[in-house]
């Protein structure tokens, strides 16, 4: 039945986009709630607490998408999925940088965007099962059940992208990681986008971490944690 998946606000001030990826998620069994630009889609997501944003980058007024990102990651930890008509390098590692999980480029396949959707649920809704719980990474404890990082006892807010991949390095600890092992192991084998995309989030890691993230560039190859 429609909502039993749960809510999902799409920000986006182009109708024809924002009804046809109403459309799809409705489908697969998600409420949907729209917003055409940032203020209100603000307000939506405040009102609603979807279980993830869809938000286009290029909304019109003062609050344009990549203010939005930036305003959710500094209130909590919805995931944020990113719709760009502007396939450059600089907008891609700007949203993530905001904190953004995933972008997808206009024009796109709608199937395409509930599958990117369903994958950024399933990282973080999803509970590890065989691996302890609680990894030390130098001086970050990753708590993999409350989807926390801490340093000395107080939490560090981390987007979902950016626990995966810290969780990740850390069950891989001392161990030397391509990027493509860890695009592998954090966006799933099925994600195509930029290698440089590790680059940006292992940027973020450091600045939010510090020097109680034990993680150094291995020159030509990846990163080590420990």
């Amino acid at each position: 039945m429609p909502g039993d998946s749960g809510t999902i606000v799409v920000v986006e001030d182009d109708h024809n986009i924002a009804d046809l990826v109403d459309l799809y998620l409705r489908r697969d069994g998600f409420r949907v709630v729209q917003a055409a630009d940032g203020a209100s889609g603000l307000a939506a997501v405040e009102r609603e607490r979807p279980r993830l944003v869809i938000l286009d980058v290029g909304l019109p007024g003062d609050v344009d998408g990549i203010e939005v990102c930036r305003r959710l990651r500094a209130a909590g930890t919805v995931p944020v999925l990113m719709l760009t008509a502007r396939d450059t390098e600089v907008d891609r590692v700007l949203g993530l940088e905001m904190g953004a999980d995933d972008y997808v480029t206009k024009p796109f396949s709608p199937r395409e965007l509930v599958a990117r959707v369903k994958a950024i649920l399933r990282r973080s809704e999803g509970q590890p099962r065989e691996s302890p719980q609680v990894l030390q990474a130098g001086g970050v404890e990753v708590d993999r059940g409350r989807r926390e990082a801490r340093v000395e006892g107080e939490v560090v807010p981390l987007a979902t992208r950016e626990f995966d991949l810290l969780a990740y390095l850390a069950e891989n600890v001392g161990l030397v990681l391509s990027r493509r092992q860890l695009l592998d192991g954090v966006w799933g084998p099925g994600w195509f986008g930029d290698e440089r995309t590790v680059d940006v989030h292992v940027r973020q890691l450091r600045k939010k971490l510090g020097d109680s993230l034990p993680l150094s560039t291995v020159w030509g190859v990846g990163y080590r944690l420990g």
